[in-house]
């Protein structure tokens, strides 16, 4: 292990070592929630979560991470340091204890979660916001994060029975996007409508059999997309409290589309209409 990485003569910590035993455990929903902190693994989440623990000191706990890592990431274990944050050698078993994946990278950084009041989630006078209900696979909630970064929606509300945006998974889908916008798990479904419609935006339900397709909507005002269970969609009360019902035209032979797919065409057709220069 590089002397960059830790202090000289440090013997890298195993799969037993207390720490190593503690932060395992983050893998666990009840132990984020217990604790306050998550996982963040790999080169690319490592490095957003650094970068937001540039701006907000003590966000990122312990970086842990092995030599082979070190010597791939030199710059990553150099921002860390930097911040005050323990740098700690794992072995590569220790550091496959830690990872979620078939072929670990090596460096995981221990993080405070992320998700924050519904109050605070929201600026003022949001744009675009993505609201999912009762979605349950991490892959798809981390993708729609990153599609909703990259439309520059102002926040993502998951309401409901959705799956914590902690989880490995949902970590890893969402490419370090995660880092990059205001998250907010909300228990009650109406809550999140209501703090949206209170905050100017239009309720946009995306629902497969709505009789509003997409194609002949306004967009160029400020919304919140309404997704809904990747197997049974939004419930009908949700469905009910939503401004309009919206559904994605299908031009050729498939059934549907999945959700996160979807996700990205309503928050980019609303991306593209808000972005669209006056007069053009």
């Amino acid at each position: 292990m590089s002397t960059e990485a830790t202090q000289p003569g440090a013997e890298p910590f195993t799969e037993r070592t207390p720490r190593v035993v503690a932060a395992r455990r983050l893998t666990r929903r009840a132990e984020r929630d217990k604790t306050g902190r998550f996982l963040a693994e790999g080169a690319n989440a490592v490095g957003a979560a650094l970068d937001r623990g540039a701006a907000e000191p003590g966000f990122v706990h312990e970086l842990f991470v092995t030599e082979r890592a070190a010597q791939a990431h030199p710059e990553l274990v150099t921002a860390a340091r930097e911040q005050g944050v323990r740098v700690s050698p794992v072995t590569e078993r220790a550091a496959a204890g830690l990872s979620e994946t078939v072929t670990p990278q090596g460096i995981v950084a221990v993080c405070a979660l992320l998700d924050r009041p519904l109050a605070t989630a929201l600026p003022p006078s949001p744009r675009l916001v993505a609201v999912l209900v009762g979605v349950s696979d991490p892959g798809n909630a981390g993708t729609v994060i990153r599609v909703a970064d990259a439309a520059g929606a102002d926040a993502v509300l998951l309401a409901g029975d959705s799956v914590d945006p902690h989880n490995g998974k949902c970590v890893r889908a969402s490419a370090g996007s995660l880092f990059h916008l205001p998250i907010a798990r909300v228990r009650e479904t109406g809550a999140a409508l209501t703090a949206c419609r209170e905050s100017g935006l239009r309720l946009l339900g995306a629902h497969g059999y709505a009789t509003t397709g997409l194609d002949t909507l306004d967009l160029a005002r400020p919304a919140a997309w309404i997704f809904g269970n990747e197997a049974h969609g939004l419930p009908p009360e949700v469905l009910a409290a939503v401004d309009e019902g919206v559904r994605i035209p299908l031009y050729g032979k498939a059934e549907s589309l999945n959700l996160a797919t979807a996700a990205a065409v309503c928050l980019y057709g609303s991306a593209l209409a808000l972005h669209r220069p006056r007069g053009g």
